[in-house]
Order: C-alpha cells, then structure tokens, then sequence
C-alpha cells in the first residue's frame, strides 16, 4: 500500500482503519483516472492484513460533485469510444465493487451523478444538513451510470429510485437519512470523525469475520454492478452524441432548465 494514489491520499489510522482521502477540491469531480487510482488502492488494502475498514472521504467542500463536463480530458476519451465499447471508467467502477473491506464515506456537501454512485458503493454513508445527493442525469439529456441502475434501489427500492431518477432530483442529508442512503446524520465539521468512528467500530472485531459476512451481505453485487453497466455505458454513449445532451450541459451549467427537443 502506497502513501498516493494519483490524487489519492492514504493515511492509516488507530484501530485498524485507514483513510482514503479524494484530493480535487473544492468539488472533486472524478474521471477515469481517478477511479482506477482509488480501485488500485483498494485492491492493495485488501492485501493489508493490518487494515479491517477503510475511510472514503474528499477535501474541500464536496465529496463529489460528478463528472466535469467541460473537461478536454473527458471529450477525448468520449471520441474514442464506438457506440459499441464499454465505457473503461465502469470498468474500473467494478473493480472497486469487487474490493472485499468495509467502506464508511464521509458525504459532506454534493454527491453528483457519478460520484452519487461511488457514495453507494460504500458500505455506510455518513451525511449532514450540507450534503447534497443527486442523480440527475434526465436533466443532462442522457442516462445514469456506475452502476446506479442497480445500486440506488437495492438501496431506497423501485418506486424511490424512479422519483429520483425521472425527475433528476436533489435530496438533502435529512432525506438521505430517511430514506437509507445515509446511515448517521451529524453536522457537516463532523463527518469525516463520524466516519472515522464506525470504521474503527467495525475494525474492533474479527477481521475473517468481518470478510466474510460482508461477502454475505453483498452476494453477487459486482457481478450486478458489471451487468447493468454494460446497458448503462452503451445508452449513455449514443445519448451523449444527441443535441438534448448538450443543452442539458449547457443548461445545467446556466442553472435553468433545459430546452430540450428530442428527436
């Protein structure tokens, strides 16, 4: 295990726990480089058998504010892909899912798109009143990714996952609270210690144990998360090429409504 991983901070702490940190602030949007940096991590933390719970957390103000459509990085590797290619970033999406250690992330301020469905590849999440959670990929004219399809209603349910799913709509740490998508809710200069906290809780017991029944509790969920993003990579490439999804772009960085067109 490494001190860095790309914009990946690693630091171990008391208890058996260790504290990944996202190093983009203030909105830390992700790509594909850094979620291969944070699945490599990952992957040799498992090798740590000192380590029994890891700390998911980001610098600045939010813990992950999405894709940053504007990037040069990002409509380069959009032209690569055929209609046809899965998207790499899911790739690397499932190899975190595959990772085998308890996960608590720390979601102070938005967790976007994206970076909603990296909050849910967490085993527990740790929000405040300043958290903010949405998958509003209908207002940017395409589908949801990462595995949200599957993830946000194994978690909230069918009918939940649809309201916010159709309608792009934000939800507050109250709501998360309500609804299962956040687990302790505490003021936002706490997060990060409440998550701290529950990891060294977990990291108090059996680490073979711990494995396994974490196994248990996810039975087949990489497997699932691989399935469905075969559909939501190949959907979200050919909707990414239309007209609507660049208003959406357009409109969401305006912050007014789209004007969309369809067909």
């Amino acid at each position: 295990m490494k001190d860095k991983y790309g914009d990946v901070a690693v630091t171990k702490l008391d208890g058996h726990v260790v504290q990944c940190e996202i190093q983009r602030p203030p909105n830390n949007f992700f790509d594909l480089a850094l979620i291969k940096d944070l699945s490599e991590c990952f992957e040799d933390i498992d090798e740590e058998k000192d380590i029994r719970a890891i700390v998911l957390c980001a610098e600045g103000k939010h813990f992950c504010a999405g894709a940053n459509f504007g990037s040069n990085v990002r409509a380069a590797e959009l032209e690569k892909r055929t209609a046809s290619d899965r998207n790499p970033l899911y790739d690397e999406a499932v190899r975190l899912f595959r990772c085998k250690k308890p996960v608590v992330a720390a979601v102070q301020g938005a967790a976007v798109g994206g970076g909603f469905g990296l909050a849910l590849m967490a085993d527990f999440r740790i929000v405040c009143p300043a958290t903010r959670m949405t998958a509003n990929f209908v207002k940017l004219g395409f589908t949801p990714g990462f595995g949200l399809t599957h993830t946000l209603e194994r978690i909230v349910g069918a009918q939940r996952a649809n309201l916010l799913f159709l309608t792009g709509r934000r939800i507050n740490g109250e709501t998360a609270l309500e609804w299962g998508l956040g687990d302790i809710f505490t003021e936002v200069e706490n997060v990060r210690d409440a998550a701290i906290e529950l990891a060294q809780e977990i990291a108090e017991n059996a680490p073979l144990a711990l494995l396994s029944l974490r196994d248990q509790m996810r039975p087949g969920l990489a497997d699932a998360v691989n399935d469905v993003t075969t559909i939501e990579s190949r959907e979200q490439k050919w909707l990414q090429g239309t007209n609507d999804h660049k208003e959406g772009v357009k409109a969401v960085g305006e912050k007014r409504p789209g004007n969309f067109t369809g067909p």
